[in-house]
Parts: structure tokens; sequence; C-alpha cells
């Protein structure tokens, strides 16, 4: 059964490693016949969530920037693969805005059920970069019935291009391709 998925890809480097794993994991899913796109945050214009809540009264955002269009995609998806750098142990700052921006989401009828995380980070200690995890979660935890399916994880991998040839990109192609 063909699936609807959105990668969002949350680096704003050109040459981006979690973009490298977001690229494994949409051509995994891809080549399995589902219906896939992409975003990149860092083609993107994501303004700071003001906490006015007008979204929560009018079922949109007052700010006029691209998250509408994200939202959009999002609620009509069936699963979600996130993918960001991870800085001082948490998800990147353009994710963490998006997400903060995603409060129209909250309350609808969102066909999203499934989320992949997909991480990138300097550390080697893995554990260590899984606590970016919790910044997802949190999230995940504000939608009924979504849960948070896998998390890929790509230690070691500091400079532009690093994950080249880095056994995460072989994971990712294969969580694609199994979605």
């Amino acid at each position: 059964m063909k699936k609807r998925i959105l990668v969002i890809s949350a680096s704003l480097r050109s040459v981006s490693n979690s973009a490298g794993l977001a690229e494994a994991f949409y051509k995994g899913a891809a080549e399995s016949g589902h219906l896939i796109k992409k975003i990149d945050l860092r083609n993107k214009k994501i303004n700071f969530c003001t906490g006015c809540l007008t979204c929560q009264k009018k079922g949109k955002c007052h700010i006029d920037d691209d998250v509408a269009l994200i939202i959009d995609k999002m609620k009509r998806s069936d699963i979600i693969a996130l993918a960001s750098p991870v800085y001082f142990y948490g998800i990147s700052g353009q994710l963490k805005t998006l997400l903060d921006r995603t409060n129209p989401l909250f309350g609808q009828n969102n066909r999203f059920k499934a989320i992949y995380l997909l991480l990138v980070g300097a550390d080697t200690d893995l554990a260590v970069l899984k606590s970016a995890e919790n910044d997802i979660q949190g999230w995940i935890d504000c939608f009924e019935g979504v849960k948070l399916h896998k998390t890929i994880i790509a230690g070691g991998v500091t400079d532009g291009g690093d994950i080249a040839g880095h056994p995460s990109l072989d994971e990712a192609f294969n969580l694609g391709s199994a979605v």
C-alpha cells in the first residue's frame, strides 16, 4: 500500500550530513513506490511563534511565511521523517522553531501517525546524541495516536560531507524502503 511520506530536513548547511541521511531515507521510500515529498528548511522562511494562540481559534497561524504550506503537507502525510543535526544534544533550532509553529495541527484530524527521526552529530556516544529524541517525543505526545517508530543516529559526523560512506545511510535507505 502506497503511503504519503513527508521528509523534512532541518539543516542550514549547503553540504549537510543530516540532509544526506534524509536523502537516503527518501530514496528508499521512493524506490518502494510511496508518494514522497521532501522539504529543506534551509530554503524556507520560518518565523518564531508569538504564543498568541490565534491558530487555536482560527485553525491557522496569522504569521505570513512558509509554515502554512509545510503544515498542510504534514497534515496530509501518513508518515513524517524529521532529519536534524544534533546541536548541544538537542535538535536544531530550525526544526524546533517549525515544531513550535505546528500548533494549528493540535486537536485536528491529522493523517500522520508515524514519525521517524534521523539524527546526525559529532559525538560518537550514540546514547548522548539520542537525547535529542526527547525534543521530538515531547512534540509527538501532543498528538493522539502518533508514535515515534524509529530513530537513526549517525555519530562521529562533523564536517559537511562526513556522512559519505557512513553505515547509517544504508540503515536510513532500508528504513525508507520498509515503511
